[in-house]
């Protein structure tokens, strides 16, 4: 029911309006407005976001020395003999896609570890040789190859090329696989090198020698360069025929060690777990003499 304008009630709604309860409810509305503007602040509230944003901030800060140990990795020691007897070489594949070329450096620290951390430094060496993976087995070759042999060759690195062998595959199989991918090479780049270091099985240690054996040859015939056979120090001993050790010059595999028991060797892989600076991450690093 719609009540008259004019009528009791509207009369007494009037009354209360500029009453005391009108005057009361006008003076808190205007009381703390003036006491803001007398002290000339505001009331800032602090809500989630500036909470999230100075936790953020915070575990920046205490992630610092963590992110920068990421940054600066620390690797394998490097062996007195190795600092002094020869030239740093490493050698590499499609496991390593960027590489600084003109920035490669062996750095270790106080305690004699590698590292990329220069502020670090006590003893620094250029890296003066790189042996690349050409090919592996009868066919394969290695993604990375073309791209790693012309940086290598255009920023004055001695370049090198390597062979996977595969006891299963045909030696001259994998010796002309071999030589199509890597072509011609320079005089002044490294020998070839072939890469053993499994036996499938079944097959014989003479088997494994001849097939050693005919690969040698006909990648020494191709180049006229005697190739380089890698091998670790445990293989070497038990598989390889003495007469091989005796013509070819070998690159041995020894780690932990502080010098490798095989005497007669060209060069010497001391460890897979140095930082290059100029490389990311782990790397085979060797040194020739």
């Amino acid at each position: 029911m719609t009540r008259p304008a004019n009528g009791k009630t509207g009369s007494k709604a009037k009354s209360k309006a500029n009453g005391k309860t009108g005057s009361k409810a006008k003076g808190k509305k205007r009381g703390p407005t003036a006491r803001k503007r007398r002290n000339g602040r505001r009331r800032i509230s602090v809500g989630p976001f500036w909470l999230v944003a100075v936790l953020v901030i915070i575990a920046a800060i205490l992630a610092l020395p963590y992110l920068r140990r990421e940054i600066h990795e620390s690797g394998a020691p490097v062996p007195e003999l190795a600092f002094s007897c020869g030239e740093f070489t490493i050698d590499i594949s499609h496991y390593q896609k960027d590489i600084v070329w003109d920035s490669l450096m062996v750095i270790t620290d106080s305690k004699g570890k590698t590292t990329t951390d220069i502020t670090r430094a006590r003893r620094m060496k250029p890296v003066t040789g790189v042996v690349i993976k050409a090919s592996e087995g009868r066919e394969s070759s290695d993604p990375c190859f073309a791209q790693h042999w012309e940086g290598a060759a255009a920023f004055g690195i001695r370049r090198g090329a390597y062979h996977f062998y595969r006891s299963s595959k045909d030696p001259v199989a994998q010796a002309r696989n071999f030589i199509k991918t890597v072509g011609q090479l320079r005089y002044t780049d490294l020998p070839p090198v072939l890469d053993v270091e499994t036996i499938h099985p079944g097959c014989s240690r003479k088997k494994l020698n001849e097939g050693i054996l005919t690969w040698l040859r006909l990648v020494e015939k191709e180049y006229s360069r005697k190739p380089v056979l890698y091998s670790s120090e445990s293989f070497l001993k038990d598989y390889i025929d003495p007469e091989i050790l005796a013509d070819y010059p070998v690159w041995v595999a020894h780690y932990g060690v502080e010098k490798p028991l095989f005497e007669s060797w060209r060069g010497w892989q001391f460890t897979d777990r140095a930082v290059v600076y100029g490389v990311e991450g782990k790397v085979d690093l060797s040194v020739f003499r």
